[in-house]
């Protein structure tokens, strides 16, 4: 299955996000700084995915062979 680019990264800024949010509501407020702190994990995971590439399969040996 292919997966775009622009999902992956999505999703890895929905994790980020969920993930700070849910620490910041331990104490069942969210200040401003943890709200910040939120968009800045979102940012980054939507910039450090989308900087990853994929890794692109491999040949089978038969193609890479000629047989």
């Amino acid at each position: 299955m292919k997966i775009s680019p622009y999902w992956k990264a999505v999703a890895a800024g929905v994790v980020a996000g969920a993930g700070t949010l849910s620490t910041a509501l331990a104490d069942d407020t969210i200040s401003a700084a943890e709200g910040w702190a939120a968009g800045l994990a979102v940012l980054a995971a939507l910039g450090f995915t989308w900087a990853v590439p994929n890794k692109q399969p491999e040949e089978p040996a038969s193609t890479i062979t000629g047989v």
